[in-house]
């Protein structure tokens, strides 16, 4: 019984309290109306196994309550579900005791039937309350209460209101309905108005029908035909029989005709069901289902072949019919939104992917910041750095080994190589300037100042050596030889250009940096004096080589650059280089003879202020 009183709050802070309190006026409506509050809430729930309820007045003021459940041992949370309705929604106590429990045999296996009875007593001041849907004893007690204050009242407006308040409590809760002697319809109207309506006697002969169902199920107009050999009951599962039926008269019945009864041209369309309620006519000993058909959309209608005329103008099935197709109309557009939405994120995520395989191509050719400025239409000033570190390298010999291979092989050796120096960049955050065939320029310090410029660059030409070691020279299918020039100095750095913006450096520098590569040494590192000077005190180790004749400089004193004595050779590549090591494509050729160095390669780099 506490269980009871707690599921019956549990449904109220649910959601449900003003469905509940809405059921009836009494505690009598209250009972005879939960079936039809379980049929609603089984097109939500489609797995809801519910019981059902069935009552009786009595004579002395008590009822008996009727309890049908598939589920055994659940009857004892009845008197606390009930009780709990009772005192919240009508103020009133009840005493619940079961008075007979069977078991009885139905459609879908044994029903558990339990006999309450069912007393009250009010809470309110009333002597006396005999009957449960009505309050008659109190509104007479009310009546005494409210005459003995209006006589002594002497205001005619008081006296005015208290007529007024009862007549009020006279309308809401002392009505008795009036009945006529004979009913003024006649048959034809009877049956044009209620187009959805069946009466049948105890043997289920069909003694009436509404035009409508006629209309559909023809065999109908054969008075005295039994109705279970054209209808079956979907809902609820119980026998087609009089006394299964009123049984469960208060639930609403669910009716579908049966295929093999209908006309052959009819048998391929979706069997028709009408969903109604049964009202038992004492006197006529008949039993009068008042139906509609069981219709959501015009889709179901046209299946049917019927139309919305075939509906009662009164019938809400009408506006059931109409106002689904206009929610279903509105579904599909939201869901064409919907679908449009995902289209649009789906086209807005694959933008932003390619607007960031842009932006990486655009970072690739341009320093971040150059390439937002760029992107917002602005002017991008030449700046001027006090010093930074420039590397310039190329393969020795690249003219013979050109010529004696197919291009393709000179792009595959190339691309290695390449790819090799590119992930280098990143390892030790210098700046690529661009490529001219074999030739590899960056710079440290530039766009970004920082004071390990000569630091990073002279750890990349470290890298660059060893890397280099792992491209195969397709004519001899040895190693290829670099040779790598470094110097230090002031630049101006700009962007050249529109269609093909660059970022380059110019100044005397850029001249250095190439003219110590050019008269370098193969697979050495040669190094102006100011990039020495920068390098001296930094843990590398650093040899000299005396003065040279430079072209355009005169004499000038360089060294080699041998090692980092602090920095491991994994260090200085960032990670092993298996993945390129493993996967070189190389083809052997004969060998051919060293090239002269004086190439006129570098006019594409220096530009002398």
């Amino acid at each position: 019984m506490e269980f009871g009183k707690y599921f019956f709050e549990f449904c109220k802070r649910s959601g449900y309290d003003h469905m509940l309190r809405t059921l009836g006026g009494n505690l009598y409506e209250f009972i005879e109306n939960l079936d039809a509050l379980h049929s609603y809430l089984s097109l939500s729930y489609q797995e809801m196994n519910a019981p059902s309820f069935r009552v009786e007045k009595n004579e002395d003021g008590s009822m008996h309550l009727h309890y049908y459940s598939d589920r055994r041992g659940l009857c004892h949370i009845v008197p606390g579900i009930i009780g709990a309705a009772a005192l919240d929604f009508f103020n009133i106590e009840i005493s619940m005791k079961i008075v007979n429990q069977t078991e009885e045999e139905e459609r879908t296996g044994k029903k558990e039937h339990i006999v309450f009875l069912v007393t009250q007593t009010p809470l309110f001041p009333c002597k006396e309350r005999n009957d449960f849907s009505s309050s008659s004893q109190c509104l007479g007690d009310s009546e005494k209460q409210i005459e003995n204050q209006l006589n002594k009242e002497k205001s005619h407006w008081k006296t005015l209101r208290g007529i007024i308040t009862l007549g009020k409590g006279k309308l809401l809760r002392g009505f008795d309905p009036v009945y006529p002697k004979s009913l003024w319809i006649d048959t034809k109207t009877f049956c044009n108005g209620l187009p959805f309506h069946m009466v049948f006697d105890k043997e289920l002969k069909v003694k009436q029908a509404g035009v409508s169902i006629q209309k559909i199920v023809p065999g109908i107009q054969t008075m005295g035909i039994c109705l279970d050999q054209y209808f079956r009951i979907i809902h609820p599962e119980v026998p087609f029989t009089i006394s299964s039926i009123q049984k469960f008269i208060n639930s609403q019945f669910v009716f579908q005709t049966r295929r093999e009864m209908m006309p052959e041209s009819w048998k391929e369309r979706p069997m028709l069901e009408l969903r109604g309620q049964m009202m038992w006519m004492e006197s006529l000993q008949c039993m009068l289902y008042l139906c509609s058909p069981l219709l959501r959309t015009l889709h179901e209608l046209e299946e049917r072949q019927m139309h919305i005329a075939d509906i009662a103008p009164h019938d809400v099935t009408r506006d059931l019919i109409l106002l689904n197709q206009q929610r279903l109309a509105e579904m599909e557009l939201s869901n064409q939104l919907e679908r449009k939405k995902e289209e649009l994120r789906i086209l807005s995520k694959h933008l932003e992917e390619e607007k960031k395989k842009t932006e990486a191509l655009l970072y690739a050719m341009l320093p971040q910041h150059v390439a937002n400025q760029l992107k917002e239409g602005k002017r991008v000033e030449a700046g001027e750095f006090k010093e930074c570190t420039i590397l310039f390298s190329d393969v020795v010999t690249f003219t013979n080994i050109c010529a004696q291979c197919e291009p393709i092989q000179i792009v595959l050796m190339l691309n290695s190589m390449y790819l090799r120096f590119d992930r280098l960049t990143t390892v030790h955050d210098v700046y690529k300037v661009e490529t001219i065939g074999d030739a590899y320029m960056v710079v440290g310090g530039v766009p970004v100042p920082v004071p390990t410029h000569a630091e990073r660059v002279a750890n990349f030409a470290l890298g660059m050596i060893m890397a280099a070691k792992g491209v195969k020279n397709p004519v001899s299918g040895n190693p290829i030889q670099i040779r790598v020039g470094i110097h230090t100095g002031p630049v101006l750095a700009g962007v050249v250009g529109e269609k093909m913006p660059r970022y380059c450096l110019f100044g005397d520098t850029v001249n250095i940096a190439s003219r110590m590569e050019s008269h370098g040494v193969p697979s050495k590192i040669h190094l102006s004096s100011s990039a020495y000077q920068c390098l001296k005190n930094k843990n590398f180790e650093i040899t000299e080589r005396g003065e040279i004749e430079v072209k355009g400089k005169g004499k000038m004193h360089t060294y080699f650059l041998i090692r980092n004595k602090s920095a491991t050779e994994n260090e200085i590549m960032g990670r092993p280089m298996k993945d390129f090591d493993s996967g070189n494509e190389s083809i052997q050729v004969k060998p051919a003879a060293e090239e002269p160095q004086n190439r006129n390669v570098r006019s594409n780099f220096c530009t002398l202020l």
